[in-house]
């Protein structure tokens, strides 16, 4: 086999014209191609009304390996690789002789890391501060419906973590080489995910399908020996010293909020970005972290037809490409990056917070994309040591205090600060919204966003929005709106581990996913759920 990279055909082509360039790209007979399989297919929009489809292809040929001879270093052609994760092995007397580990969070690292420690014989035990997946759905929805909130059954916690209500994006620019982001794709598509989304070059699920997914794969994990915990927070951790290192020590035991005290040898930790009272607990027990930097700033909407236009002209609609999205960056006179974050096309904004009294959005898509506004953060970097002090729990303290500030400036009942775009960069508070009808519930009150956001904040994000219009035409109409505030781009603080995956002083203890600052997305947290329950496999295989 052979992998064919960046074979371009019109966005209208004939389904025979795909096989018509691979035989004239390789320059072979029609019949030396026996067959052939999309591994990915994107699209190349950078000529407005020349969309182009842009493939990467294996194809089964009649005398490959002279084929490969004939175009040499050539990268668009060259040996299919092996894309299959290789899975972590046990024997019998191991397996036997394991403590049962335990995952805390059902987010997608989490999920991955219990899958994969229930596929090796593990039986892990999942503890999850929130609900199950459809009782976190309706308790949601009643937060956005009824201004309803429940503090521990939200969009941040309960099965399936915060990407369960975001768009589902599911690709990532973290390396990969031995092809972890695969194998999420591929249990994904097993839990009842589409197929497609193991070639799209952008897949995406939508909050619905992850729904199903999440539960396709915790009813795999239950029917391979592991054990769910729901309602059940981590309060503690219990250790002891190490005979061998006293400057270290041993996780023995975890505090639950149901008064128990689960025995444990080794916890994967895997809590998102939003955990703050884990991470307030954690810091005084003693477990290293450090802060980090991450990002504040508004959601802003448009009509998806506007980017639609803007960025595909006269072939917006094409069924084939959707609703478009975008990625937007610019390097502020502040001396601050300004960029869009979690774009999500044709979606809604959503309420996001995890704590009472305060406000946060995020932006949602379902799989159809068919809402009639586009949404994205427009987020600013923040940075320890010079916006907030440079100490584990500040960063924490320092979304708090914007997440207030939005919550009064929304005037309660958690309905959220809008202002026009073009109020916004006049200077001048909303009083009312114009033809951009804003989409999030429980709703919102137009004022002025310069309240709730840092100066810094408010002066990059004026500069770059009229640079993002020479980008998307429309970008800065004076009736989109943006809403207040985004907060939770990533963890402000990262908890340290070395290159076994654990704590550096507390052995058994494994630091994971988003919340741990080891990953951004679903599919890189995931992906780190796998590296990580494949170092607590191989310190199992390393028992004597």
């Amino acid at each position: 086999m052979l992998r064919l990279s960046n074979l371009a055909l019109p966005l209208d082509h004939a389904e025979d014209e795909l096989r018509t360039a691979i035989i004239a790209r390789l320059g072979i007979e029609a019949e030396a191609l026996r067959a052939y399989h999309i591994f990915r297919r994107g699209y190349d929009a950078r000529r407005r009304g020349h969309i182009q489809l842009v493939y990467t292809l294996d194809c089964d040929v009649r005398d490959c390996e002279a084929v490969l001879a004939r175009f040499g270093d050539d990268q668009q052609i060259r040996p299919t690789p092996d894309t299959r994760w290789v899975a972590p092995i046990l024997t019998a007397e191991q397996r036997e002789r394991a403590a049962r580990p335990i995952v805390v969070g059902a987010g997608p690292c989490g999920l991955m890391a219990a899958l994969i420690l229930a596929q090796a014989g593990l039986k892990p035990i999942i503890l999850e501060r929130g609900r199950a997946v459809r009782q976190r759905t309706a308790d949601t929805f009643a937060l956005w419906r009824k201004a309803q909130f429940t503090a521990e059954s939200n969009v941040q916690f309960g099965e399936g973590g915060a990407g369960t209500f975001s768009d589902g994006k599911l690709y990532s620019g973290v390396s990969d080489p031995r092809h972890l982001g695969r194998k999420v794709l591929e249990e994904f598509v097993k839990a009842g995910a589409p197929e497609e989304i193991l070639y799209l070059s952008k897949p995406h699920i939508g909050t619905f399908r992850l729904v199903t997914v999440v539960q396709s794969l915790r009813a795999q994990i239950e029917a391979l020996g592991g054990e769910y915990r729901f309602e059940t927070r981590l309060e503690g951790i219990e250790t002891a010293a190490c005979a061998d290192k006293p400057d270290m020590r041993q996780i023995t035991g975890v505090r639950l909020s149901t008064g128990e005290v689960l025995p444990a040898e080794r916890v994967i930790l895997a809590v998102g970005h939003s955990a703050r009272d884990t991470f307030a607990m954690l810091h005084e027990s003693g477990v290293p972290m450090q802060a980090k930097p991450f990002s504040i700033g508004v959601r802003i909407e448009h009509p998806q037809s506007v980017i639609d236009v803007a960025r595909f002209g006269p072939q917006a609609g094409h069924p084939l490409l959707g609703a478009a999205d975008y990625k937007l960056v610019h390097h502020a006179s502040t001396g601050r990056g300004v960029y869009s974050f979690c774009m999500c096309p044709g979606g809604q904004v959503v309420a996001a917070t995890s704590e009472e009294g305060q406000v946060v959005t995020n932006g949602m898509s379902q799989y159809s994309r068919a809402e009639r506004n586009a949404n994205s953060g427009i987020v600013v970097e923040v940075r320890p040591g010079v916006d907030f002090p440079d100490e584990p729990l500040a960063g924490i303290a320092f979304q708090r205090h914007w997440e207030k500030a939005a919550f009064i400036a929304g005037g309660g009942a958690y309905r959220a600060p809008a202002q026009r775009v073009g109020d916004f960069l006049a200077g001048r508070a909303s009083t009312s919204l114009g033809a951009v009808v804003p989409s999030y519930q429980p709703g919102v009150t137009p004022t002025d966003l310069t309240t709730c956001l840092p100066d810094f904040v408010v002066a990059s994000i004026r500069e770059a929005l009229p640079r993002f219009e020479r980008k998307i035409k429309g970008y800065s109409m004076d009736d989109a709106v943006m809403t207040g505030v985004e907060t939770r781009t990533s963890s402000p603080l990262r908890i340290l581990r070395d290159d076994t995956g654990q704590s550096p002083l507390v052995r058994g203890f494994y630091p994971a996913g988003e919340g741990a600052g080891y990953a951004g997305g679903i599919l890189s947290a995931g992906m780190d759920g796998i590296r990580v329950a494949e170092w607590l496999i191989e310190s199992f295989a390393k028992l004597k």
